[in-house]
């Protein structure tokens, strides 16, 4: 999941919006009808953004809040920006008081807007998808519906992978691994050659799961990952733990990044683009910053399985939804409408490379060799063309993932083992069921 939640504020200036010179009335039917609306001429609704990771992204949503701006007269953006780090505490907090934002984004599936969805937390969608009807693919839907009702606005597809250095592989004479043994090799001949083979970060926690999502997925195929995410099969089974003792062993004979579990995921990037380390599992949403940031030519590949290429972990990421004790349900609703449309969907694969999950028009697009492979993996993902893992925490619940980010994390520490983590992942696997 790409780690940036948006979260501004969002000054609403609204003339023709509101027919009603009231000062109040009934929330929309589809939402949280016992909330009171306002239906003055001028509104303020806040959408929380976390700190994207490049400034230069911070200024493409600038000028798309002012495109929205021009489109929708009488409407003003006042935009806000938080840690991305602290998101997930600021938001929770905020809502649980009332005083929350009106249109945030945050990720999607169980553990996290599932999480709000069953606090009561998040507006229901459903009438407005009805209303609208936004083009979200079936697939990214289904993450974002609880309990029957339809609670947010899927953003992003992504994929998570590998990506490596083609000009050092290249260099040492390495070719693109084909199975495993391929890349421990690879990582190996890089280390004797004085480049840091893997940029590992841990320090957050979450990047964790993406290392695990990676490995299991090309360890036991789609089937595989589905049997697991849906009760099956175990988590304490000899795959999963194999899959978490790949990093370990990687770990012991110093293929990552030295001492992974108190790096950051910035500056394990940062490792990467300048050339010191060869390598960099993370997500498809991190190939603008490499365009950016990188004098060298990039590769993107899934984590390899014992006996082939392997597949690449794939879903959705973030998603973007409404307050349920939003007094400004209509407004919200018009801006979610817009970052629906055609044209922005495809302005915001050409300026933020980020995949919309939604059909776009990509005809005569501008597109790097590396996005372009993502956009055509992505397109397999949402057509259902593709053979895909599964990125897990956006699929499993809060309880699940605070086990498997704890777990690796120590794994990655020395303070625990891939057999007593696989044990716990079963633990909480049966205790989210319950």
């Amino acid at each position: 999941m790409k780690k940036i939640a948006y979260v501004a504020s969002i000054m609403l200036t609204t003339g023709a919006l509101f027919a009603s010179a009231a000062c109040t009335g009934g929330a929309p039917g589809t939402g949280s009808g016992t909330v009171e609306q306002d239906t003055g001429s001028q509104q303020e609704i806040r959408y929380m953004i976390g700190q994207p990771e490049d400034p230069a992204d911070l200024e493409l949503i600038k000028s798309d809040l002012r495109t929205f701006e021009s489109k929708n007269q009488g409407i003003t953006v006042k935009l806000d920006v938080i840690p991305s780090e602290n998101v997930r505490t600021v938001l929770q907090t905020q809502l649980r008081s009332g005083e929350g934002p009106d249109v945030f984004g945050y990720d999607t599936g169980p553990g996290f807007a599932g999480a709000l969805a069953k606090a009561g937390l998040v507006y229901d969608l459903t009438g407005a998808y009805a209303e609208h009807k936004w083009p979200i693919y079936d697939f990214a839907k289904k993450r974002v519906t609880f309990d029957g009702k339809i609670v947010g606005v899927p953003s992003q597809i992504e994929e998570v992978g590998i990506f490596y250095n083609k000009t050092l592989f290249a260099k040492h004479g390495i070719a693109q691994p084909q199975n495993l043994a391929d890349l421990t090799a690879a990582a190996e001949k890089l280390k004797q050659n004085n480049v840091v083979p893997f940029a590992v970060s841990d320090k957050e926690g979450w990047q964790g799961g993406h290392l695990l999502s990676m490995s299991l997925s090309s360890a036991v195929g789609s089937k595989g990952m589905d049997d697991l995410l849906n009760g099956r099969t175990s988590w304490n089974t000899q795959p999963v733990v194999d899959s978490l003792a790949v990093w370990k062993q990687w770990n012991d004979k110093g293929l990552l990044t030295p001492s992974p579990a108190a790096v950051s995921y910035d500056n394990a990037n940062a490792l990467f683009y300048s050339g010191k380390a060869a390598m960099d599992p993370t997500g498809s949403w991190l190939a603008l910053d490499i365009e950016r940031n990188a004098k060298f030519d990039v590769g993107f590949i899934p984590f390899p399985a014992q006996d082939g290429p392997g597949i690449f972990s794939g879903g959705l990421g973030a998603g973007t939804f409404v307050s349920a004790s939003t007094t400004k349900a209509d407004a919200s609703i018009k801006f979610l409408d817009y970052l629906l449309t055609a044209e922005h969907g495809r302005w915001a694969a050409e300026k933020l490379q980020d995949i919309p999950a939604y059909p776009i028009d990509t005809a005569g697009m501008k597109a790097s060799p590396l996005f372009k492979q993502v956009l055509d993996d992505s397109a397999k993902i949402a057509d259902g063309t593709g053979d895909f893992g599964y990125n897990i925490d956006v699929l499993t619940t809060d309880v699940f993932n605070n086990a498997m980010w704890k777990g690796i994390q120590g794994i990655l520490s020395d303070q625990s083992d891939p057999a007593k983590v696989a044990a716990q992942l079963q633990t909480a696997y049966e205790k989210s069921a319950k």
